[in-house]
């Protein structure tokens, strides 16, 4: 089974769907696939949807999951590491209206550079799939939560010197 989830944020994250449906499509996924969608709203077929899922049922279906397909959130991502599941980030752009800025992009940027699985387009998700065997590389939480509390203070410098 592969779990795919893009949080809860009020903005819809459809060109993950739309990823995700390409793959099924061409036979590149063909196994179950549970989506935690949120506000999205073109799901891909033949998929079981939840808008949200409580902690403990997704918890346990991140650790029953072949792989995780997830958005770059902090808080996903700190959980991924926490259970040790193999996976890929998909990072959120404001560019596609996806969220009010680009945090996720700046963290997908920092955590590619120590070896974090990121998917910058469908065919990243193509590698990563074909390649899901061997597992991400591991990082110890106090390095995952070091590096977002860095780039938190990062970014609100930056925030401030813009204005």
């Amino acid at each position: 089974m592969i779990l795919v989830t893009v949080g809860t944020e009020q903005y819809a994250f459809d060109r993950l769907m739309s990823w995700v449906a390409i793959l099924m499509q061409n036979g590149l996924i063909q196994e179950e696939v549970i989506v935690q969608c949120g506000a999205s709203k073109r799901l891909p077929p033949n998929v079981t949807a939840h808008k949200t899922i409580p902690v403990d049922r997704f918890m346990q279906l991140v650790q029953q999951a072949r792989f995780v397909i997830s958005h770059c959130g902090e808080g996903s991502l700190l959980m991924l590491e926490e259970i040790g599941t193999p996976y890929i980030l998909v990072p959120r752009s404001v560019r596609f209206q996806e969220h009010v800025d680009d945090h996720q992009v700046e963290l997908a940027i920092a955590l590619e550079s120590i070896g974090v699985e990121i998917a910058w387009s469908p065919g990243d998700l193509v590698r990563f799939i074909t390649t899901a065997s061997s597992a991400s590389k591991v990082l110890s939480i106090p390095s995952v939560q070091a590096l977002c509390y860095q780039l938190s203070l990062d970014s609100a410098r930056l925030s401030k010197s813009a204005a």
